[in-house]
C-alpha cells in the first residue's frame, strides 16, 4: 500500500512540475499575465504539500517569470529614457532586446518542461533559484 501511495505522490509531483513549466511557456507565448497568475496560485496552493520536484519547478517558473518581466521593463524603460521615445534607434534596440531575451526564455522553458516530463529538477541559468 505504501508503494502505491508513494507512486501516486510521485505522479502528482510530476504533474505539478509539468503544469508549472507549461504555464511558464503559456505566460511567454499564449496568455501573458493570466498564466502568471495561475503560477502564483499553484505556488500558494500546492507548494507547502508538494514534493521536491514540484516545489523546484514551481519556484523556478515563479521567480524566472518575475525576473524576466522585471528585466524586460527596466531595460526597455532605460533604452527609452536614454534615447527618447521617438528615436528610431530606441525601438530597434528595444525590439532586438525583447526578441533575444524572450526567445531565450522560451528555449529555457522548453528545457524545463522536458526535465519536468522526465521527472528531473531544473534550475534556470543566471536568474533561477536553487532547489532545496
Amino acid at each position: 500500500m505504501n508503494e502505491t501511495s508513494a507512486t501516486g505522490d510521485d505522479d502528482f509531483d510530476r504533474v505539478l512540475a509539468i503544469t508549472a513549466e507549461a504555464l511558464f511557456l503559456a505566460n511567454l507565448l499564449l496568455l501573458p499575465g493570466i498564466s502568471f497568475l495561475i503560477i502564483i496560485w499553484l505556488r500558494w496552493r500546492y507548494n507547502p504539500q508538494a514534493g521536491a520536484l514540484a516545489r523546484c519547478h514551481i519556484a523556478q517558473t515563479f521567480f524566472v517569470s518575475l525576473w524576466g518581466g522585471l528585466l524586460l521593463v527596466i531595460f526597455s524603460l532605460g533604452f527609452i529614457a536614454l534615447a527618447g521615445l521617438h528615436s528610431q534607434w530606441t525601438w530597434v534596440v528595444v525590439i532586438i532586446y525583447f526578441t533575444c531575451i524572450h526567445s531565450t526564455l522560451v528555449l529555457l522553458g522548453v528545457f524545463g518542461l522536458a526535465r519536468a516530463i522526465a521527472g528531473q529538477e531544473y534550475v534556470y541559468p543566471l536568474i533561477g533559484v536553487r532547489c532545496r
